[in-house]
């Protein structure tokens, strides 16, 4: 009798490959089942953003699992060529969200990263980067802030326009005027954590919110929230942070912004530095979980993706494996937060016409696309009008500016050229990256148009409620008009009134006794 073959995998498995490759190694390297689970069958290739600008199979993202699989099978060496090809992805994920074989191809990509940095071969652009700011400052929340603050100072006291216009920074070595160029604008005030609560706002009827100290026996308790306030998005767009704050006590929420958290380790990872992530992750974790909250939210589509994968990053760590797992289930976008509370739609218009850009991590990672435009939909009076291909990557991705800034320049006219079809008053998202890109790309080509994020718009519509109405002003009729012959003027009378058409008035003279 002879024993039936088994059943052929569904994914396409990995040839038989010697113990020791001459390429990638080690507990942090691409798996092959990730990557043989490519057929290279194409799909992708209209969705990746540097094959659309440059046409070139090794700058999509089957010719780079190509690259991939030709180093693990030893066919190839990590080379400074190959390098290049890898680093010139802007990692957006969009080919995930086509892919008919499901590759993971974003932790593809950060795997293959390690195994580069491991190495050395990092370009010596993503080098200084790791150095000086990856690993240098993002890591350490104080240090950040502090360097925020003296580019408030540099900013507001003019000493950025005046170093500009003399032309001092083109004299500086390296790529300091294009760095500049690219410098955020930093906000008037910063938002950062927050030992005290902010509780919901009251009801329409007046009555105290419940919090969970005090219940209310006819209302359920308020869900709990704990807001991640990331790196970046505080210092340059803390405006934006307040408004989710703002947003989330008037649907009913009580959020809290515990101290001790960081940023999400999102650059860091996406850089191929994966310890350095997890060291942040970890510290996010013991914050927002000691929290207690029902929920950890995030207004940045990154920070939400990366917290989301915390699972597959720490699985292997016995101490934050099951937290990791805890705050992966438990993590979620404003947007999507929102459409599943009770959601309060505003009441008062805004005559807005909007466009709407789909971050890459919150369209292709999370996979959240409705939830944004059903909130802007809910505002009266917004009129949501489409742009092409408006989940094509603008460009943004963390650092990629700084690191490729001609592929970037070129993904990001495209995007222009998308919105000024839309003839949109504003353009809304819902990534401070994209917020950035979008802002300094719609300025130096002449269209300055605001760029805002979802829950700014919503929160504007909110406010206007807040606005106590004007009482109606009594409408003054015009006096009416004398009919029939003038009256007849006094000497006195005839002098004032020439004194008062001469711009001056005389006072009349006492008469002499």
């Amino acid at each position: 009798m002879t024993t039936p073959e088994p059943a052929a995998p569904d994914t396409p498995t990995a040839p038989s490959l010697p113990a020791i490759f001459a390429g990638f190694a080690g507990p942090d390297a691409p798996a092959e089942a990730d990557m043989y689970r490519c057929v290279h069958c194409g799909l992708c290739l209209s969705s990746c953003p540097t094959y659309a600008v440059t046409g070139l199979e090794m700058e999509s993202p089957r010719g780079r699992i190509a690259l991939m699989k030709a180093v693990n099978e030893g066919r190839a060496e990590i080379s400074d060529r190959i390098v290049s090809h890898w680093e010139a992805c802007l990692n957006c994920r969009a080919c995930e969200a086509v892919c008919p074989s499901g590759v993971p191809y974003g932790r593809m990509m950060e795997r293959t990263r390690a195994q580069v940095r491991a190495r050395g071969r990092q370009s010596p652009e993503l080098r200084r980067m790791n150095r000086w700011f990856l690993r240098g400052v993002l890591p350490r929340p104080r240090l950040l802030r502090l360097g925020a603050h003296l580019l408030r100072l540099y900013q507001r006291l003019g000493l950025q326009t005046a170093a500009r216009r003399a032309g001092l920074l083109r004299r500086l070595p390296g790529s300091l005027a294009q760095l500049d160029a690219q410098l955020p604008r930093m906000s008037r005030r910063f938002f950062g954590p927050s030992r005290r609560p902010h509780l919901p706002a009251a009801h329409p009827d007046d009555r105290p919110a419940p919090t969970p100290d005090t219940p209310d026996a006819n209302q359920p308790p308020p869900l709990t929230v704990a807001l991640l306030s990331g790196c970046v998005m505080p210092l340059m767009q803390a405006a934006t942070m307040e408004a989710t704050v703002r947003t989330l006590t008037r649907n009913g929420c009580q959020v809290a912004v515990p101290p001790g958290q960081g940023c999400c380790g999102a650059l860091n990872l996406h850089a191929g530095d994966l310890e350095t992530g997890r060291t942040m992750a970890r510290r996010n974790l013991d914050a927002l979980l000691s929290s207690g909250a029902d929920r950890i939210v995030t207004c940045s589509a990154g920070c939400g993706s990366t917290m989301k994968e915390y699972a597959e990053l720490l699985k292997d760590d016995p101490a934050y494996a099951q937290r990791a797992r805890q705050a992966s289930e438990i993590t979620q976008d404003i947007t999507e937060l929102l459409l599943e509370l009770p959601f309060r739609r505003p009441l008062y218009p805004l005559a807005r016409t909007v466009t709407y850009q789909d971050p890459c991590h919150l369209a292709h990672a999370q996979r959240i696309s409705a939830a944004p435009r059903a909130i802007l939909q809910a505002i009266p009076g917004v009129t949501l009008q489409e742009m092409e291909n408006p989940s094509l990557c603008c460009g943004g991705a963390g650092v990629y500016p700084a690191l490729q800034p001609l592929l970037s320049r070129r993904i990001l006219s495209r995007k222009l050229d998308s919105i000024a079809d839309t003839a949109a008053t504003e353009v809304i998202t819902a990534n401070p990256g994209c917020m950035l890109q979008l802002e300094q790309g719609l300025r130096a080509a002449g269209q300055p148009l605001p760029v805002r994020h979802v829950v700014d718009l919503l929160d504007e519509a909110y406010r206007l409620e807040e606005q106590p109405a004007q009482p109606a002003q009594p409408r003054r009729l015009p006096a009416p008009r004398r009919r029939g012959p003038k009256p007849i003027q006094t000497g006195l009378e005839e002098t004032q009134a020439a004194a008062r058409r001469q711009g001056r008035r005389k006072r009349p003279q006492k008469p002499l006794h």
